[in-house]
């Protein structure tokens, strides 16, 4: 007789351990989510398409699971930025109707030869240009917790899946925040590994310098798992990193805040008080916090939306409707790539396109794209200095809960405000965790709030020992 499989509260290690006790098989695993799907995805639009092999996969899973393969069998969701051999993916956007991945990503290939079950592709804002998964051109995703509300972006579906028990982990992409800022809004961990430990082979580019896949997960252990099987050099990425191993701390983390960013205005009293009572809780369990200066942090968000669009409109060009995806037809040459462009992208990433062009060009390149560089340098001296007293950067995951559908999408600056706590680790290329650290009662609904840990280069390793030891695993 099978064990009755509790999705709410399973996480990978624990269907690990079921799956090798014959508790439940792989198949049993998959279609207990496949009917969760079924039953919540018309309301979330979390999946975009549910794979129709789903149980062949399982099925070939089960004869991988074994003690020391912790994700054979274990079924996951997928952004739809990463390609996976022989599938339909398109970042969500209708430039690349009808295209199908020729070759698996680096990180999807690593997850199958483990035994992995992919079970779709999830949601989210088009080329992950958004905060709250509106941008997609197959509508929003909405939050498990209150259906009214965002999931966060850019990796709404991929969040919303594992928030809302459509699927044990899910993998997302983050350039300023986009696996973070939405973990935070549906109460899941998220991390963004540091940059190039994760290879971006078969990632569809946002902006270079920046992005990175990483897992979202039920446990900081379950990111860990995810993490350990991905990292590595590439040969197909030259900006991946072969990670190395790094000598672990003789005595609990140090943890820095910078109270002169975190207390801000515009930062939710409730946001704040959760922040404190983390502290607190790291405090009791013998870590030392103290307050540390990022003088140029304030800088983070600006240099960010130079960079990001000018990456964006570099990106963003070979996509002209010749070769693949949406083709529209108009007068001559330049009018096909006009009319395809114009009817494929829709407005947010017509505008990032827009100002990258514009910081790119002949006059303001200097004023804007250099300038914003040097300033990233500083900031990267900024942390350097940081990391030489503390072990841990401690701030909000999100300024406040996550808000009502429909409620910025007028308002492209409240937007980008979104990122005000996240996009800094991407501009220094480090680590960063968020883990659920607490609630906001609207209502009658509980709405999730995140706590950011980030710490030095490839020290992914202090992030999870912390993140372990605050949520008790």
């Amino acid at each position: 007789m099978s064990t009755k499989i509790d999705l709410a509260t399973l996480t990978i290690e624990k269907a690990h351990a079921h799956l090798v006790a014959g508790d439940f098989t792989a198949r049993e695993l998959a279609q207990a989510y496949l009917d969760e799907i079924t039953k919540k995805n018309k309301e979330l639009n979390v999946y975009l398409e549910v794979f129709d092999d789903v149980l062949a996969q399982a099925d070939r899973a089960q004869k991988l699971i074994s003690k020391d393969n912790l994700l054979a069998g274990i079924p996951m969701a997928f952004k739809d930025n990463m390609l996976i051999e022989g599938r339909r993916v398109q970042s969500a956007s209708k430039i690349l109707d009808g295209y199908i991945a020729p070759y698996d990503a680096t990180a999807i290939q690593k997850l199958r030869d483990a035994g992995v079950v992919f079970l779709g592709r999830a949601n989210m804002d088009e080329f992950a240009m958004g905060a709250s998964t509106e941008n997609s051109a197959f509508g929003v995703t909405h939050n498990p917790h209150d259906t009214s509300r965002v999931a966060g972006g850019s990796s709404g579906g991929s969040v919303a899946a594992v928030g809302g028990s459509l699927a044990l982990a899910a993998l997302g992409s983050d350039t300023g925040g986009s696996i973070r800022q939405p973990s935070a809004y549906c109460g899941v961990v998220g991390l963004k590994p540091t940059y190039g430990s994760i290879s971006r082979h078969g990632l569809m580019a946002m902006g270079s310098s920046l992005d990175i896949i990483g897992p979202i997960t039920k446990s900081v252990r379950d990111a860990e798992i995810l993490f350990d099987a991905m990292r590595g050099r590439d040969r197909y990425d030259s900006t991946s990193i072969e990670y190395g191993t790094q000598k672990p701390l003789k005595k609990k983390p140090v943890i820095g805040v910078p109270w002169h960013f975190v207390d801000g205005d515009g930062i939710a009293p409730e946001i704040i008080s959760t922040f404190k009572a983390a502290l607190k809780k790291f405090e009791k369990a013998g870590y030392e916090i103290k307050e540390i200066k990022l003088p140029n942090i304030e800088y983070s968000l600006a240099v960010y939306y130079i960079i990001v669009p000018a990456e964006v409109s570099t990106n963003l060009s070979r996509f002209d409707g010749v070769k693949y995806g949406l083709h529209v037809e108009g007068p001559n040459l330049l009018g096909d790539y006009l009319a395809t462009r114009g009817q494929g992208f829709g407005p947010e990433v017509r505008r990032r396109i827009m100002l990258g062009t514009y910081v790119l060009s002949s006059g303001y390149y200097d004023a804007y794209y250099n300038k914003a560089n040097t300033v990233r340098e500083l900031l990267k001296d900024d942390f350097k200095k940081a990391f030489e007293s503390v072990d841990i950067i401690m701030t909000p995951t999100t300024a406040d809960v996550a808000f009502e559908i429909g409620k910025k999408a007028s308002d492209p600056l409240a937007m980008y405000l979104e990122d005000i706590f996240t996009v800094t680790a991407n501009l220094v290329g480090i680590p960063a965790l968020s883990i659920p650290a607490g609630t906001k009662k609207i209502g009658d609904k509980e709405l999730p709030i995140g706590i950011q840990l980030m710490a030095n280069h490839e020290r992914e390793d202090i992030l999870f020992t912390a993140g372990k030891d605050f949520v008790g695993e």
